[in-house]
């Protein structure tokens, strides 16, 4: 494939937003390695919720599961260790994008810039946690997709011109009688969307004791929206993200709101893989982009064939007829897999813009009934 049509304009596209540390504070960090016995403090979330729940068909996805309620995932020790690694001066100078969608992001920093970060995601018993949330046996999407971090900043005076603005609204609302759009839902950190990748795990790493917002907000099938608040440094949530719209919105009362998010995808080879790129193109270096895509999906189709190719022989050695609409089915299901993977590979990208061709149904957002999940 020629990538002369490939640009990677990341200086075009970086926004002006600077890191908030360069060391955390008062706070002395070991380099140590990860240690679940150390770093994971897991408590399981107090209910989950299913597609069924959300009023989605129960096969929207590749598992009944939707949602979780926040729960607690990691220690204090280890959200520094992460925020110390994803705020250092080199990966916002190297993994820093912009686009229509979101204002700030880091991507692709991992294990380069953030060991600390990769090992965590790759750790048995993190990916068991997170398994046994969604339901399914589940790895991590690719190297790429490890710990992308989404980052609202904003200035003490910006953060109090903000509440005070939010108050007087809300004073003024009250004596009215009337309720307008929620003030978060005005400017959200990152809009409706629907994730490239079948689950995400969203990790918390900002304090958010004096935070209003700042939560995610969930489209469901009846058009109501669901929002999911994780309150507090170290708190999870896990989201089927590539079936469900939804949006980060945005924090008052905070300098900050900074969440990872960690992609993951089905272990079986056998399960179906829906991955799309539509949404992470535009903010990736594609090149590497690609090649992890391309790497992982080629090894999906490995072991598939494998797996065809043992039973076709044992079916020879027994002495029994080739089932050919059963290995017509296995080919034709093979040949669609490589077309969408062909598909998703785009030569001619244009960096910071993403089209709403991940959006379902009804593209207009408009004032729904909501209700809320709080950790």
């Amino acid at each position: 494939m020629e990538t002369s049509d490939i640009s990677l304009p990341l200086k075009a596209i970086k926004p002006s937003f600077e890191p908030l540390i360069d060391h955390p504070n008062a706070i002395v960090l070991s380099d140590d390695e990860f240690d679940p016995k150390k770093h994971i403090d897991f408590t399981h979330p107090a209910k989950t919720y299913t597609m069924s729940d959300l009023s989605l068909p129960e096969d929207t996805g590749v598992s009944p599961f939707a949602v979780s309620e926040p729960f607690h995932l990691f220690t204090v020790e280890a959200i520094h260790r992460m925020r110390a690694e994803v705020l250092s001066r080199k990966v916002w100078e190297s993994c820093q994008y912009s686009s229509n969608l979101a204002q700030c992001q880091l991507r692709g920093f991992a294990p380069q810039f953030a060991p600390f970060i990769y090992d965590t995601w790759k750790n048995p018993e993190t990916l068991a946690i997170v398994s046994k949330i969604a339901g399914i046996d589940l790895v991590t999407e690719m190297d790429f997709e490890i710990g992308h971090i989404n980052i609202s900043v904003k200035s003490e005076k910006q953060k109090e011109e903000e509440l005070r603005a939010y108050a007087e609204k809300a004073s003024a609302e009250a004596d009215e009688g009337i309720a307008g759009c929620p003030w978060e839902d005005d400017k959200p950190i990152v809009d409706w969307h629907t994730d490239s990748y079948p689950f995400v795990c969203v990790t918390m790493l900002s304090d958010c004791t004096n935070m209003i917002g700042g939560e995610t907000a969930l489209r469901t099938g009846t058009g109501d929206i669901l929002k999911v608040r994780g309150p507090q440094m170290g708190c999870a949530v896990v989201l089927q993200g590539r079936y469900i719209e939804h949006q980060a919105l945005r924090a008052l009362g905070t300098a900050e709101r900074i969440t990872m998010v960690t992609s993951f995808r089905p272990r079986c080879p056998d399960q179906r893989d829906d991955t799309v790129l539509t949404t992470v193109r535009a903010v990736s270096n594609l090149p590497e982009l690609y090649f992890q895509f391309s790497e992982y999906r080629l090894e999906i189709l490995e072991e598939r064939i494998r797996n065809q190719l043992r039973v076709l022989r044992e079916t020879k050695r027994s002495g029994k007829k080739v089932d050919t609409r059963k290995l017509k089915r296995f080919l034709h299901d093979q040949e669609r897999f490589l077309a969408h993977m062909n598909k998703e590979i785009v030569e001619d990208v244009k960096m910071g813009e993403i089209d709403d061709s991940h959006l379902l149904g009804d593209r207009s957002i408009k004032r729904r009934r909501v209700s809320s999940i709080a950790c």
